[in-house]
């Protein structure tokens, strides 16, 4: 079994009073691919952005390799090994696809030849498009885009916050296909998708969240195979 590479421990986030996030704790283990799935509001973004130093909790731990992430800034936290695709993409629409990849890796000074090449293998379209401005691709060629700007930032855990949305089926199976080649080159994944059936798929453990709190959790394909989630996140109804 392979040891804890992201540890949250009785983690609380509040915005206005409202309890967002009341008192989680779990595990991401090295070189797995983690899923929290839940409806809308269940907490899953906030726990994201609170890793990624974007929303300060009110109490608990956050350790990644067992060094404490509250408090520390954001470029600290992506400097350590921690990098977030947000939800919506959020390419620069004015800057070419060679220019978001290149701020995917502004805290870097060493070469970034190989890191292109890498994510032009994993993404052939981008290579294409390689001065084409951001703005004017598709949407799966934006997520492309971001997922290859996360790893130009050479992270060991890398955190997508919904990376289907929106996206047509087939788009779909494009980007979790990549997510499992990224895995398999070694990058632990925490991953957020309201897409329940193909999350839990491709998951190795999955929590699901209920308006701030941990409802369940366990390997992703016993949980695809549990009546009450299929009811709850799949569309299916019991016999």
């Amino acid at each position: 079994m392979s040891e804890s590479i992201l540890e949250i421990k009785d983690l609380r986030v509040s915005y206005g009073g409202i309890e967002a996030v009341k008192g989680i704790s779990l595990d991401v283990h090295e070189g797995k691919i983690v899923t929290l799935i839940g409806s809308n509001g269940a907490g899953k973004s906030t726990t994201l952005k609170s890793i990624a130093g974007l929303v300060k909790p009110q109490s608990g731990s956050i350790k990644f390799k067992g060094q404490e992430l509250i408090g520390l800034s954001p470029d600290k936290i992506v400097k350590a090994g921690i990098v977030l695709v947000p939800e919506g993409r959020r390419v620069f629409p004015n800057l070419t696809v060679k220019e978001n990849l290149k701020m995917g890796a502004y805290l870097r000074k060493d070469d970034l030849t190989e890191d292109f090449e890498y994510v032009y293998s994993l993404f052939p379209r981008l290579k294409e498009r390689e001065w084409q401005l951001a703005g004017t691709l598709s949407g799966g060629e934006q997520q492309m885009l971001a997922v290859g700007r996360a790893l130009m930032s050479k992270p060991e855990l890398i955190m997508m916050d919904e990376p289907s949305l929106g996206l047509a089926p087939i788009v779909v199976k494009d980007i979790f296909e990549i997510i499992r080649t990224i895995n398999k080159a070694g990058i632990t994944v925490l991953l957020i998708e309201q897409n329940a059936f193909m999350a839990l798929q491709n998951a190795d453990w999955a929590y699901v969240l209920e308006t701030g709190t941990i409802k369940t959790e366990g390997e992703g394909l016993d949980l695809l195979d549990d009546e009450t989630i299929q009811e709850a996140y799949l569309g299916k109804t019991r016999e």
